[in-house]
């Protein structure tokens, strides 16, 4: 399986894993039909996108849309959370060119960041207010922004002296890791549901297996398999996108 061809940028690989997403075998289709202005049939997550980026597309039908995408994000696993993140990607990085203006410092922390502050958000946006994706935007430019002021204060506390800036943590979101390992067929989608229900969301085995039609001991064993699997991948580094800046 070749691996070099995954972005070494956060953003890039995010809209990679999207596209994926919107591709077979992988495609994760969205119903259109019932959205006033919308095609009315099943389209994949980009055409959605295009949709609701045309200048004819009304903010309530946005919204509308994105009400079913956090509603999905929040009760179909990993694939629709990225699947979010895809959606909202040219106002994510409208707002990344303007957090990097003036900054010297490491671009893509600001980035992986940004992306933090969003998925985090989608568990509790209210979706009974308008501006839905602009509000999850706002979260990651406010998660994105604390990040520069502290890394701005911490440069300008160690200016003149000698030895290493503060470690950066990995910024890599298990949704994302997820998300790329169903693209690249490590796991499939099932897999990654039930990985990110159990050991993400905090959801027991049973009820897992109960929504899957499996025996509890059956959910295990295939759990147990896919974690197998996706360690070894992260641990060839067949999953990886953000490189670790490490302390001189």
């Amino acid at each position: 399986m070749a691996t070099s061809s995954w972005p070494s940028t956060p953003l890039d690989a995010a809209e990679k894993a999207f596209t994926m997403l919107s591709e077979a075998p992988t495609h994760v289709p969205f119903d259109a039909r019932g959205f006033e202005g919308l095609p009315d049939r099943i389209l994949p997550l980009d055409e959605l996108r295009t949709a609701l980026l045309a200048t004819g597309t009304g903010h309530q039908v946005r919204d509308a849309v994105w009400r079913e995408l956090v509603v999905r994000a929040r009760r179909d696993g990993p694939a629709w959370r990225v699947a979010a993140v895809g959606m909202a990607m040219p106002g994510l990085r409208r707002q990344a060119g303007l957090l990097a203006a003036g900054w010297h410092g490491d671009t893509h922390d600001l980035d992986a960041e940004l992306l933090v502050g969003f998925m985090e958000r989608l568990a509790t946006v209210d979706l009974g207010e308008p501006r839905v994706c602009g509000r999850l935007i706002d979260a990651g430019v406010r998660a994105a922004r604390k990040i520069r002021d502290a890394e701005s204060d911490t440069m300008l506390i160690r200016s003149g002296e000698s030895g290493s800036l503060l470690p950066i943590r990995p910024w890599d979101h298990p949704d994302l890791v997820l998300a790329r390992a169903v693209a690249t067929a490590v796991i499939d989608r099932e897999e990654a549901r039930l990985i990110a229900a159990t050991r993400l969301d905090d959801y027991t085995l049973a009820r897992v297996a109960a929504e899957l039609g499996i025996s509890p001991q059956t959910a295990s064993d295939w759990r147990a398999r896919a974690e197998k699997r996706l360690q070894r991948a992260i641990g060839d580094g067949e999953l990886s996108f953000v490189p670790r800046r490490r302390v001189a």
